[in-house]
């Protein structure tokens, strides 16, 4: 019995004691059962809540291959005093950047929200995706407004809505399905010059001046020093622990945030391969790594499944690669993104997030040939589920004998999650963010710094040695 009350105990468990002998046990086991369907059920809205809300925080990853951290936080507090001067708001006050305890290229502002914002009579909708933008600071570009009233002009005061389900047909006047308020803006364009043009609208369509939750803009600020980033994608490249003079392959690397700070880590000295199977987002990956004036880093075009080659002779510069090409790998999984803060509403079906663990698993089956014997293999997600997380985790540890959880350096997430089958030893060594673990505490005055590690998005991250 004293060891029984230190184990979670499964449905599965509770069920199968039917056929004990100790009644008295089974009843037990049941009102444990029930005591940690509870807590399950309370985490679960808790997540649900904080999920809906981004974090307290904006977080930005510095190029300290670039410039020194010190250096760069001062022109990033004069930029940002820049920008308020410009600012339309009189509410505007100064803003903290604060250096992240532990990590050492890693900044962070704090939000402020959610305020009182009065909602307006004329209204403008955006996409989900635009919406979630405008909630961390962003303004709202004119490719993702939806709808606005027949007669808005440049200069209108508006108030704007985020279409949570995605019905808003693009070009409607009034929107009356499921909508959330993000905050009031001044209109930089007509509509005209968003529905009523043959060329697709560019730009700021609507400029953010009341806020639901206020945090600076970094749109043009500092664009080689200054990259936003999520605190956990930032914690990965850490993990990974890239050294000068590797080969390194990013397999689904766009946008290629992690892709040039694994670049940066190593001081722009090896390679760093990334692939995408879409063209665009190549450019994108191609594009950051200019912007930050890294030289190292190679995109293709490619389908990561695929990209072993069958001929272990032929060296290529180019994907397919032969087996054992790569120091380290870094498999950021496709994944069904149910950790992204904030997340409103999901329009994901059970079907879609069921289609992910057998994609993640050929994907992990190309980076177990393309790694080294002795090299790293970091997996990542950005989801919350146990079949794309630990029980990836047991699978690969199954199918792989030659792999063995290592200890990750920063370590400043939770533990796994019980439930795959994965010992409390294994469920140590990896690292999952639970921002719903620490939500009470992210709606007290607790200093910024001291909650920034629990009050991210949902993030997973484990990290293997093939031996």
């Amino acid at each position: 019995t004293h060891s029984l009350s230190n184990t979670r105990v499964s449905p599965k468990i509770a069920c199968l004691c039917i056929t004990g002998e100790s009644k008295l046990l089974f009843t037990w086991l049941k009102h444990q059962h029930r005591i940690i369907l509870g807590e399950a059920d309370c985490r679960f809205q808790k997540l649900l809540t904080c999920l809906s809300h981004p974090p307290s925080y904006t977080c930005v990853r510095i190029s300290t291959h670039l410039a020194p951290l010190e250096e760069i936080r001062h022109k990033l507090g004069e930029e940002l005093k820049k920008q308020q001067m410009c600012s339309s708001s009189a509410q505007d006050v100064s803003i903290q950047i604060l250096p992240h305890p532990r990590i050492t290229d890693v900044l962070l502002l704090p939000v402020d929200g959610p305020r009182a914002v009065e909602q307006l009579s004329s209204e403008v909708v955006v996409g989900a995706q635009c919406g979630s933008a405008v909630l961390r600071g962003a303004h709202v570009f004119a490719p993702g407004i939806l709808a606005s009233s027949k007669y808005m002009k440049a200069g209108d005061v508006v108030s704007v809505f985020s279409d949570l389900e995605g019905r808003c047909t693009r070009g409607m006047t009034s929107f009356q399905g499921k909508k959330v308020f993000v905050g009031n803006g001044v209109a930089e364009m007509d509509r005209s010059s968003i529905f009523c043009t043959d060329e697709p609208a560019r730009g700021v369509g609507v400029r953010m001046v009341e806020p639901l939750y206020r945090s600076p803009s970094f749109d043009g600020v500092l664009p080689s020093l200054a990259f936003l980033q999520n605190l956990p994608s930032v914690v990965v490249g850490h993990v990974l622990g890239p050294r000068p003079g590797e080969r390194i392959l990013d397999m689904c690397a766009a946008p290629g945030g992690k892709t040039c700070h694994i670049a940066a880590l190593m001081k722009d000295q090896g390679e760093v391969v990334a692939l995408d199977r879409i063209r665009n987002k190549i450019d994108r990956i191609r594009q950051n790594a200019q912007m930050l004036h890294l030289h190292s880093v190679k995109a293709y075009c490619f389908n990561s499944t695929q990209a072993v080659s069958g001929d272990s002779l032929c060296f290529r510069t180019g994907p397919p690669f032969p087996p054992e090409s790569f120091d380290r790998v870094l498999l950021d999984a496709p994944c069904s993104g149910l950790g992204q803060r904030p997340n409103m509403g999901s329009t994901w079906s059970l079907k879609e997030i069921c289609s992910y663990p057998p994609l993640q698993r050929k994907l992990f089956h190309a980076a177990m040939r393309l790694l080294k014997k002795g090299g790293v293999l970091v997996y990542s997600t950005c989801t919350v589920t146990l079949a794309e997380n630990e029980e990836q985790v047991a699978w690969a540890l199954e199918t792989f004998p030659c792999l063995t959880l290592q200890p990750q350096e920063p370590h400043i997430g939770a533990e796994g999650m019980p439930g795959a089958g994965l010992s409390p030893e294994q469920l140590r060594l990896l690292q999952r963010f639970s921002p719903e673990l620490s939500w009470d505490q992210a709606e007290t005055t607790t200093p910024l710094q001291c909650r920034a590690d629990g009050d991210t998005i949902g993030f997973f991250i484990a990290k293997f040695l093939k031996n």
